[in-house]
């Protein structure tokens, strides 16, 4: 499998669904010292109110389901975003459910960590592999591509 170098200052993909906004803010107010010192990217409304609140600059994308997610995936796939804090709400339908599943794909697909929930995000942010140089294995898209059995 390829490898690549992730550099200590990591570009960080937040997203949140509008129930679990209040849950990542709280989160990232909580880690800000540690956020303030990574790249900070975010669909829509969340980028902008995590940019208004931790006073720290976050790239924004669209609203999720305005091509937010889709823009975050395919950030994903051009190896731009190395960590996602995705704080989805599974109890409540959403109309671009087709997008989530999409971008979570590519989250595995690409093997950048990934945390739904405020536990997951915790064990990431306070993981030591968070301050420093980190090579992680990406599959191996062009055997994929050149084989016959495409799925």
């Amino acid at each position: 499998m390829p490898s690549h170098i992730i550099q200590p200052r990591k570009r960080i993909a937040l997203v949140a669904h509008d129930n679990k906004k209040a849950d990542l803010l709280a989160w990232a107010l909580y880690n800000r010292g540690t956020l303030s010192r990574h790249t900070l990217l975010g669909t829509g409304t969340t980028g902008a109110l995590l940019e208004s609140e931790l006073d720290v600059p976050v790239t924004k994308y669209r609203s999720g389901p305005l091509g937010g997610d889709q823009q975050i995936g395919a950030a994903i796939s051009e190896g731009d975003i190395n960590l996602l804090i995705f704080f989805w709400d599974p109890l409540e339908p959403q109309p671009h459910d087709p997008d989530i599943k999409a971008l979570l794909r590519l989250a595995v697909l690409y093997n950048i960590p990934t945390a739904s929930n405020r536990a997951t995000a915790d064990f990431i942010i306070s993981s030591p592999l968070m301050q420093e140089e980190y090579e992680t294995s990406t599959p191996d898209l062009e055997r994929y591509r050149k084989s016959k059995r495409q799925y």
